[in-house]
């Protein structure tokens, strides 16, 4: 395989423009170029939370994450092309049923916290969340394909699900929201 990158300063992107793996050319505010740069940036929120400690059941899906993230950029940055499968989804379900078996039922809302690899956690949550609404605003735009937002929704679901998790390893727990009076 030849070099995917021979340079990186490429002076390209000087004028606001940045350009597809299509070959086309976007300005840099452009929707799509938007949603990429949110699937990047919860990209390297899941890398974060890969560098805490971790129980491999939950670092082994989210290493694949990583991967399947990349693959979601990649469709982004090809447009009319679809990456993510239905199985990218069921994965996510999966996960989330194996580690919803052990969690107590919420009986209230859960603030970002407990310790630093659940909020890393959450963090990550938080920014799914983000990359998900870009994806439905580049969707009323132009079609994408319907499982790319849908997974952005089921990774978030996940993450947050981790997050409960990570906060009562070790003998930890959650902060639950206390209402203010």
């Amino acid at each position: 395989m030849g070099h995917r990158l021979s340079k990186i300063v490429t002076r390209t992107g000087d004028q606001g423009e940045t350009g597809l793996a299509s070959g086309e050319r976007l300005a840099k505010s452009a929707p799509r170029v938007q949603a990429l740069g949110e699937v990047d940036e919860l990209n390297c929120a899941v890398g974060l939370l890969l560098v805490q400690e971790l129980p491999d059941a939950l670092r082994a899906p989210l290493a694949l994450t990583q991967h399947e993230l990349f693959d979601l950029g990649g469709e982004l940055s090809l447009p009319g092309s679809a990456l993510i499968k239905d199985s990218y989804l069921l994965r996510l379900e999966s996960e989330l049923q194996g580690l919803n078996a052990d969690l107590p039922p919420l009986k209230e809302f859960v603030l970002p916290g407990g310790d630093a690899p659940a909020a890393a956690a959450h963090f990550a949550r938080a920014v799914a969340r983000r990359a998900e609404r870009a994806l439905w605003a580049l969707n009323a735009l132009e079609p994408l394909n319907p499982l790319a937002p849908q997974y952005l929704n089921r990774l978030s679901d996940y993450l947050f699900v981790c997050a409960r998790v990570l906060a009562r390893l070790h003998g930890g727990s959650e902060v639950s929201w206390k209402k203010q009076s």
